[in-house]
């Protein structure tokens, strides 16, 4: 069979005739080379081999530049094997962790494409503007710094070249580079390889077009058994998470490594791990068969020794999948130690939990919206007097819920580990039309509450909602500043970066003159804080004998107190979380009303997004500290008189008065 190559094409040059037909000759002839190494055999070296052999790492995209080792992280040799043309799985699925080698290896795979094995390949990140930040870092050095690939790839300087931003075209093949946000991009050519980089950020819909991932899968589809789909993504929320829904519908491998005391073969649960507490450089991993203790210093020997091993029986023959946490990451990456001291720091707020469950454990996270029982929250209220603070609550915030013929501000105290109480409760009568009640609000602000200590308390911060009334709301806020009140607009849907975002100056007008200086307004992921309050009230806590021997209280508990009537808790617990399906057939939770009234559940969240605007989820130890030598708290809370439901002290007498303004938080 005669196969046309580029040495035995015509050259342009040799050809006469007007400029039109010789670019329309160029064209074909280009065709024609390009059809021709793309029947080139497939070499039989695996993208492993490739990698060690040719890959260079340049030094503004790796932080250890030089010649590429596949022996540094081994357990990444077989996940790219997978990818090579002399493989039998079309797809590869790989959940993992932050820091284990993943994004090396996808690149690697791109390289040893164009150089090896070239077809036309698209590689999806998210967004269309973190796919050029991906070229721009990791593409363009990955091409410069390896001479077989610079070769092959035409410089971006040279005119039609087809070497731009988000194109790169070689012999036999191009690289398209899109987002997962552009349906443009994603059906823009057929692919025999597809690299889908993150893909649980990615969103429920391209351009309202469909599932990204159904959408580039679809330009592979005509490439059958030769096409290659690597998709990749540290998980997010149990339910929503896509690779780990593609995980589990393959083998669900594990990366088994053996013992350096017994042998025993096993992979690595965070379980497992042991410290001193306090301590997380003592950290250790014991044997799940000889329980003996492993330092990380035969972590390396151990790796070599490693082999992934299917745990499940594949729904899809064609699909093989891949699991494996930070613990295995090589020694100078992420030590145990530092997992550890993440884990310890993470404590009390569930978004660091939740990073740490998606990025060091690559696992997803669950969030649980069973709406608590309100009766049960009814029989174990505590009792305080409204409107004092019980001694674990270190500073006050409030959230405030504006109605058309009302305002209702509840006030919380904020302790160490986001333990909280129920101050006060207030309904402003008049509503946003009302001068009057506006005035009251800002009345609240200066008004002071007792403290167990006898010290008195400001509100630190105020979260107020902008979503009904908002010019007036705004008015508001801008009257009386922004450095005790924050207005919020609520989003729906689980924030996977923070539950509050902002502030952005937001464009005001009176009396449809533009002010110069809009105000500042916060978003806030309504739905993680609930999901995270509902966590709070379903704790177990100690009984009465527990707290007498010393135990104290979990973080994060809720104290509701005697005064707090029925219809309030019910309102508290007036959702749900469940998951719904969209028109398109996608997964989605969504918070849905159990009754009409929720506003004390709404005004919580507003309240506990305040906490997360001073930075009280940030804090370190030491500013705990300082605000416990201000309310001279000597017993750790949960042990002090209001925790065993008696009334806190009396206040001392005003002569004596000490008030804790909240220019110190601000």
């Amino acid at each position: 069979m005669y196969v046309p190559t580029s040495t035995n094409l015509p050259r342009s040059g040799l050809i006469s005739g007007d400029d039109d037909g010789l670019t329309e000759f160029d064209g074909a002839a280009e065709i024609l080379r390009t059809w021709g190494a793309g029947l080139t055999p497939d070499p039989d070296l695996t993208v492993s081999q490739w990698a060690d052999r040719h890959r260079m790492l340049s030094g503004r995209a790796s932080a250890e530049p030089g010649r590429y080792r596949t022996a540094r992280t081994p357990y990444m040799r077989e996940i790219m094997d997978r990818l090579s043309p002399g493989d039998e799985m079309q797809r590869v699925v790989f959940m993992k962790a932050a820091q284990v080698g993943a994004t090396e290896a996808g690149n690697n795979w791109i390289g040893f494409a164009i150089h090896q094995a070239p077809g036309p390949m698209l590689a999806v990140q998210p967004t269309v503007e973190l796919a050029k930040r991906n070229s721009r870092q990791r593409i363009d050095p990955l091409i410069e710094e390896s001479p077989d690939l610079r070769d092959r790839v035409k410089p971006a300087r040279s005119r039609d070249a087809g070497n731009t931003m988000l194109s790169k075209e070689f012999a036999g093949g191009i690289l398209i580079m899109t987002g997962a946000n552009s349906a443009v991009g994603l059906r823009s050519t057929p692919a025999r390889y597809i690299f889908l980089d993150e893909v649980d950020a990615y969103p429920a819909s391209a351009d309202e077009e469909g599932d990204p991932v159904t959408l580039a899968e679809a330009r592979s589809l005509t490439f059958a058994h030769r096409r290659k789909v690597f998709l990749v993504s540290t998980p997010t929320i149990r339910g929503l998470s896509r690779i780990e829904r593609e995980y589990q519908a393959s083998d669900q491998r594990r990366f088994f490594v053996p013992c350096p005391h017994c042998g025993a073969m096993q992979w690595l649960k965070f379980d497992r791990m042991r410290w001193q507490k306090g301590k997380p450089e003592t950290a250790e991993y014991h044997c799940e068969a000889c329980d003996q203790p492993i330092g990380e210093h035969h972590k390396t020997s151990m790796l070599e020794g490693g082999e992934w091993r299917a745990t499940a029986v594949a729904t899809d023959p064609t699909t093989v999948g891949y699991h494996l946490s930070a613990l295995y990451s090589p020694i100078g990456w992420l030590s145990w130690e530092r997992i550890v001291r993440s884990w310890e720091a993470a404590q009390g707020s569930d978004e660091a939990i939740k990073a740490f469950r998606n990025t060091i454990l690559g696992e997803t996270w669950v969030e649980t919206g069973e709406a608590p029982d309100w009766q049960r929250l009814y029989d174990r209220r505590e009792r305080w007097t409204s409107g004092t603070v019980p001694a674990g609550g270190l500073f006050l915030t409030a959230g405030a819920d504006v109605q058309k013929d009302r305002i209702e501000v509840d006030v919380w105290a904020w302790g160490r580990g986001l333990e909280s109480w129920l101050v006060d409760h207030v309904v402003i009568e008049g509503g946003p039309g009302d001068p009057a009640c506006w005035r009251q609000l800002t009345d609240l602000l200066g008004r002071t509450w007792a403290h167990a200590s006898g010290t008195h308390m400001t509100i630190a911060r105020l979260a107020i909602d902008s979503g009904f009334e908002t010019s007036a709301v705004y008015a508001w806020s801008r009257q009386v500043g922004f450095a005790q009140v924050a207005p919020v607009k609520g989003l729906e849907g689980f924030n996977r970066s923070s539950p509050v975002s902002g502030p952005t100056y937001v464009d005001a007008t009176i009396a449809g003159k533009r002010l110069r200086r809009g105000v500042r307004l916060w978003t806030v992921a309504t739905s993680t804080f609930k999901a995270e309050t509902y966590r709070f009230l379903r704790q177990d806590r100690p009984t009465a004998e527990d707290i007498s021997a010393g135990a104290t209280f979990p973080a994060g508990t809720v104290h509701l107190p005697d005064w707090a009537d029925s219809e309030w808790l019910k309102q508290l617990t007036a959702e749900q979380l469940v998951t719904v399906k969209s028109r398109r057939g996608f997964s989605k939770l969504e918070w849905q009303k159990l009754r009409e009234r929720n506003e004390a559940l709404d005004i919580r969240i507003y309240a506990r997004a305040a906490a997360w605007i001073l930075g009280a989820d940030r804090w370190p130890d030491a500013r705990w500290q300082e605000l416990e030598g201000q309310f001279k708290i000597i017993e750790p809370s949960g042990r002090g008189s209001e925790a065993r439901g008696e009334k806190p002290r009396a206040p001392r007498s005003s002569a004596r008065r000490k008030t804790v303004r909240s220019s110190y938080m601000a």
